[in-house]
């Protein structure tokens, strides 16, 4: 039997632009891999061949999305954390060799095997909150073999756990030591061999770069995104973290999936994003862990109407947060951010950032059938609550990954 046919839920469709496209008292048919209906159950399809679950009422979302994190990587940076406590900045670490450097040295002494197996936790507690794609990058390698092992690694995840992966090559995240006062030069070996090298085995969906005083300039970003378009790839973007270097624009000018971190954007730039219809994706866990003060520009991006994603930034220096549901919690708290916008965050709107919204992000006929089920009736409670997780039902591609169990909510 292919068809299930969900009834008696309350679904969040996200279908509409500005809202969670709420459907009360309303049913979903999954064809196969598909949504093949959605709606009132009073318009309900014929039950003839379909296996029928009745959701007693429960709420029914889009399959979650964490659209940034740096998932794969060996070590952790536990003592950094107290340093920053003892008052050191994170751009001060950074540049005592600490930082991005100091997993780079854990990740390139790691197998693939131990890289694996130390990503697995990781992955885990995002599927456990109905996590059904997620974007996995590079950039703890920082040289071809290294580079190319953690883009291994990514796609082993997405092999092992039935989860879509959207791979994104980073090797423009921070300078190797061998290449101290040698940028340009390292910046040519991204461009000349090591995404070149990744894409010929089919390891790269998007690239990415870290535009910042501590690590790349803008005529070196450039360098790099100009080698992604010539090779067919979309680009996304670190940008003004921790300063505001024009970033931002520029990646715009390159039809940029994203733009990310953005606490330092100016209001004046939001309207070359609009333009571009490039997603603004918000990181509060590095915001919260890296004590950060200064605010994403939140007025403007609403005002400009730019779409804005939120994810975990699951990294082990400044976000140490493998929690989808606690970065939406954050985001509302510290970026007072609606629980309808953090939940659009990572749905519809995540999709957008790794360019799958015809297929992902909403739960539409014809869209692919990545479903959750919760244990709760009411929207809010996902971004409201702490510490909870209500995640009760998990359908991937039509196929369950976490069986539910009918039952009065």
């Amino acid at each position: 039997m292919s068809k299930t046919l969900l009834i008696n839920a309350r679904i969040a469709t996200m279908a509409d632009p500005s809202s969670l496209g709420l459907l009360n008292n309303a049913g979903l048919l999954v064809d196969g891999d598909t949504i093949a209906w959605i709606g009132p159950m009073a318009d309900g399809p014929d039950n003839a061949d379909t296996q029928i679950i009745n959701c007693g009422g429960r709420l029914i979302t889009p399959g979650l999305i964490d659209c940034h994190t740096h998932l794969v990587y060996g070590g952790d940076r536990a003592d950094e954390f107290e340093q920053r406590l003892e008052g050191m900045t994170y751009a001060e670490i950074s540049r005592r060799g600490g930082g991005i450097r100091s997993t780079v040295t854990a990740t390139r002494e790691a197998s693939e095997a131990e890289l694996l197996n130390q990503s697995r936790p990781r992955i885990e507690q995002l599927l456990n909150e109905g996590v059904t794609t997620v974007e996995i990058k590079s950039g703890y390698g920082l040289d071809c073999e290294n580079e190319i092992k953690m883009l291994r690694v990514a796609r082993q995840v997405e092999t092992e756990y039935s989860v879509r992966v959207m791979k994104t090559f980073l090797g423009a995240h921070a300078l190797p030591e061998e290449y101290i006062d040698r940028a340009d030069d390292y910046i040519s070996l991204v461009c000349d061999q090591m995404l070149p090298q990744a894409h010929a085995e089919g390891l790269v969906d998007a690239v990415d770069v870290f535009i910042e005083s501590i690590a790349f300039d803008l005529p070196q970003a450039q360098r790099v995104f100009e080698t992604a378009n010539a090779l067919g790839l979309p680009i996304k973007a670190h940008v003004e973290q921790l300063s505001d270097m024009g970033g931002a624009l520029l990646a715009s000018e390159f039809d940029a999936l994203s733009v990310d971190h953005i606490e330092y954007l100016s209001a004046e730039d939001v309207c070359g994003l609009a333009d571009k219809n490039t997603v603004a994706v918000l990181l509060p866990g590095a915001f919260y862990v890296l004590r950060e003060t200064q605010l994403p520009p939140i007025k403007a991006l609403r005002e400009q109407a730019v779409p804005i994603a939120i994810a975990s930034d699951a990294n082990p220096g400044s976000s140490p947060l493998n929690s989808i549901l606690m970065t939406m919690n954050m985001a509302c708290t510290l970026f007072s951010l609606t629980p309808v916008e953090a939940l659009r965050g990572v749905t519809i709107n995540a999709a957008r950032a790794l360019g799958l919204e015809s297929s992902h992000g909403s739960l539409e006929p014809g869209k692919q059938a990545d479903i959750v089920i919760w244990d709760l009736n009411k929207p809010s409670l996902l971004a409201y609550q702490i510490g909870i997780n209500p995640c009760s039902g998990v359908m991937q591609a039509g196929q369950w990954r976490k069986p539910f169990k009918e039952g009065a909510v």
